[in-house]
């Protein structure tokens, strides 16, 4: 398939049909017939897809698999925020998919190692490497078959499990993965003094904790305030508690670290709103580290349930967004004026907000409807 794919003309064709309805292209038959009209749509999808996901694989010759491997591939943005953490002589990713985590990572290893249990998957990697003038060597094998015939060590050993199940589970658990984690950690940690798991943004944080004893550092990794990955580090080596890092990638916000633990020991101090609101960003909601913020930045919360922060001096660096604000009536909202609307623990969503008050959306200027411990309240950005 690689070889087919990249035929000049096909390119050609491929480049020519990028905003093409794919529906209706599929209906076609392909203009050529060494490669059917599914294979150059599946280019097609792929370009569309890096656009926005790993825009530094938009060049000429660069293959890309089916949809499923780009959905389940780390952004560039998420790669390129692991390789500033990473570093070492061996690098090995145990489950290496598409390959994006593992091409960033690369750059600060001397030796790299990839395996792929999928062979046509591995082919189109090993190609785009190579068109990138990036070394490896590629090992097409099952995760388990190679771990039993493995004699060697690696400074970092990589892995991304898959799901076994495509079913939307509302509990995600690592027995659900393959590799099955809980199975092999020590198997891993014994060829490697730090194995790094990326995990689903769904996983239980304190679950993950009480089956994984050598956790030293968890990242919750979101991209514009949409939590992508939780990041695991295992380790044998000393260590002082498990820290976690919440990061907000594309935000401008500050990474915030704590220690597990430390929120069960902090208390939040309530009241009504003042001349500021802090929503913080969803990495520090994922964390649950409601009391800690309040304390770490001397800030009030409105409601046990409502996770706002209020001060009436402005606080620097807090790790999600600031609003200037004064407290308003229902009756002074105009009809037809033109708001964003943030609802956070209140009866009534955001389109159900604007479809009573008859709202516009968008603009500059926001409404936040919540609760205090008094009650229900709202606010204008001012």
């Amino acid at each position: 398939m690689v070889k087919k794919i990249i035929d000049q003309n096909i390119q050609q064709y491929i480049n020519a049909n990028l905003n093409t309805d794919l529906h209706a292209l599929l209906l076609k038959k392909s203009p050529f017939p060494e490669v059917s009209m599914q294979e150059i749509v599946q280019q097609i999808k792929g370009k569309q897809v890096a656009q926005k996901k790993f825009p530094f694989l938009l060049r000429d010759g660069i293959i890309f698999p089916p949809q499923l491997n780009l959905e389940q591939a780390s952004s560039e943005k998420t790669a390129l925020y692991k390789s500033e953490i990473l570093k070492g002589k061996k690098f090995i990713d145990l489950t290496s998919g598409f390959g994006i985590d593992a091409y960033y990572l690369s750059k600060n290893f001397d030796e790299i190692t990839l395996v792929e249990q999928n062979n046509e998957l591995l082919e189109i990697v090993e190609h785009n490497w190579n068109l990138l003038e990036r070394k490896a060597e590629f090992i097409n094998q099952k995760l388990e078959d190679f771990l039993e015939e493995n004699n060697g060590s690696f400074d970092v050993v990589y892995l991304d499990p898959a799901r076994r199940d495509t079913q939307k589970n509302k509990v995600f658990l690592l027995e659900d993965l393959s590799p099955n984690i809980l199975e092999i950690q020590e198997q891993l940690l014994s060829i490697s003094k730090e194995v790094v798991i990326k995990l689903s943004p769904l996983i239980d944080l304190k679950y993950l904790i009480s089956v994984l004893p050598d956790i030293l550092r968890i990242d919750i990794i979101a991209v514009k305030n949409d939590v992508k990955e939780v990041v695991v580090f295992l380790s044998k080596q000393n260590r002082n508690g498990i820290i976690c890092h919440c990061v907000n990638l594309g935000s401008g916000e500050p990474i915030f670290n704590f220690h597990f633990g430390t929120e069960e020991n902090q208390t939040a101090e309530y009241g009504e709103p003042e001349k500021f609101i802090y929503i913080p960003n969803n990495s520090i909601l994922k964390a649950g580290i409601f009391n800690l913020i309040s304390q770490k930045f001397n800030l009030k919360k409105l409601h046990p349930n409502t996770h706002l922060y209020t001060s009436d001096q402005k606080m620097q660096d807090f790790p999600g967004r600031i609003f200037e604000v004064e407290t308003i009536e229902a009756k002074q909202i105009q009809k037809k004026s033109q708001f964003n609307i943030i609802s956070k623990n209140y009866p009534l969503k955001p389109e159900e907000i604007r479809k009573k008050y008859n709202l516009k959306d968008g603009g500059e200027n926001y409404l936040i409807f919540t609760q205090s411990k008094k009650g229900k309240i709202i606010l204008k950005s001012v």
